[in-house]
């Protein structure tokens, strides 16, 4: 079963725009329509459970449904991290503390049972779970390191953008000009990816007496949105097998 897709340029490009509206999102539901964390993220933990159990059901990869899976590890990771951080009063460090800690397990366990972390790897339906279970945790994961470095640090969200941006051109550097595991800087790069759209996505919907940019989260979502959509379609399009005409094939 490949129902992973490569990684490329335009699968970060993807994952970048699909957790950013995970974060507009997010807010938009918790924050903008007033509905609360709890009650946000047990709707969006059943609206990833929901996609999942179509991810897990196909038999090969499916743009818009991978990315409806991812999306929605997004939202709920959004809601799930607030939810601890701001509703139970964790706080962002040691939310981001107890969320690496359940992701360390989470890839721990897959390592024994798979022997491997590679995401081109993902074979069986055990590989699979253990995949989306980090996806999921690393997305909240993010969510929270995101809104520590925008709040907490002092460098604000167009700060904390630069410096999660800063870090993943090192990981990028170190994959073109090192030798360290593909693996681990894949990995790496999946956690950053998730505070730089919490970041940028905090910059887009704040009001600029806020440092933001005034977008709100409905119109950022949106934007968003659509985005996320033109990539999805222009994915399933340059995958199409093209079709042969007989007298081609003599």
């Amino acid at each position: 079963m490949k129902k992973i897709p490569e990684v490329t340029l335009l699968f970060w490009i993807m994952k970048i725009c699909a957790t950013t509206l995970g974060e507009t999102a997010g807010d938009q539901l918790a924050q903008t329509m007033k509905v609360g964390y709890a009650v946000s993220s047990l709707i969006l933990i059943g609206f990833f459970l929901a996609t999942l159990a179509g991810q897990l059901a196909a038999r090969r990869y499916i743009p818009a449904l991978y990315w409806a899976v991812i999306l929605a590890t997004s939202t709920a990771g959004t809601t799930m991290s607030d939810y601890m951080d701001r509703t139970l009063g964790l706080g962002y460090a040691t939310g981001a503390a107890l969320l690496v800690a359940i992701l360390l397990a989470i890839l721990g366990g897959w390592w024994l049972s798979e022997k491997s972390l590679s995401v081109t790897e993902v074979q069986s339906r055990r590989a699979e779970l253990f995949y989306w279970a980090a996806i999921l945790f690393s997305n909240t994961l993010g969510t929270a390191l995101g809104d520590f470095l925008a709040d907490d640090s002092g460098l604000g969200f167009g700060g904390g953008a630069l410096l999660i941006g800063g870090a993943l051109a090192v990981v990028v550097a170190l994959y073109y000009f090192t030798h360290i595991s593909r693996v681990l800087l894949f990995w790496v790069a999946f956690v950053l990816t998730r505070p730089f759209g919490a970041t940028f996505g905090d910059l887009l919907t704040k009001p600029v007496e806020k440092n933001g940019l005034g977008f709100g989260t409905q119109g950022s979502s949106l934007i968003l949105l659509g985005l996320l959509v033109a990539l999805v379609v222009y994915d399933s399009v340059r995958k199409r097998p093209v079709a042969v005409r007989p007298e081609e094939m003599i």
